[in-house]
């Protein structure tokens, strides 16, 4: 199976147990979106609030902290006509490791479950899809929630993180 993911640290220490349930996550987006023989990877950096705000606002003029950015490099319909001859990244994802555990304990689940979501929040960004319309977000919540429940990470998950 190819590596469907790149990690990288932004300002953060490296964690293993991010990059299990990153890896497991988007692992099963590639598999549910039928990626796997592709010669497709994600680039996904974990790192600071003050990092992400930094980001945000370089790349798309909003001078706010966020979760979750992602940076597609193709459009929806371009993605199947890559070249599989060459290793092509689909996008980058920038999650603020900071602002899950927050949201983790005000939504009352897990931190595993929040960065879960944050990844496949991304991904699907990634791939085209979005939430600006109600239809548009209906569909996307759908495969976002199928992909959790296919990996049994529920929002009444509980774990020491």
């Amino acid at each position: 199976m190819p590596k469907n993911v790149q990690i990288n640290y932004g300002r953060i220490d490296k964690n293993s147990e991010y990059e299990n349930t990153i890896n497991e996550v988007i692992d099963a987006c590639f598999k549910e979106e039928k990626l796997n023989d592709r010669n497709l990877y994600i680039n996904i950096i974990l790192t600071t609030p003050e990092n992400i705000k930094q980001i945000n606002k370089q790349y798309r003029n909003i001078d706010n902290e966020t979760d979750v950015l992602s940076f597609p490099m193709f459009e929806k319909d371009e993605i199947e006509k890559i070249d599989n001859n060459i290793e092509e990244v689909l996008g980058d994802i920038v999650v603020s490791i900071e602002r899950v555990e927050e949201q983790a304990k005000e939504y009352g689940h897990s931190f595993t479950r929040e960065l879960a979501y944050m990844v496949v929040h991304g991904f699907y960004h990634i791939i085209g899809y979005d939430h600006i319309e109600e239809e548009d977000k209906k569909q996307m919540r759908k495969k976002e929630e199928a992909i959790l429940n296919k990996l049994n990470i529920t929002r009444t998950m509980v774990n020491a993180q």
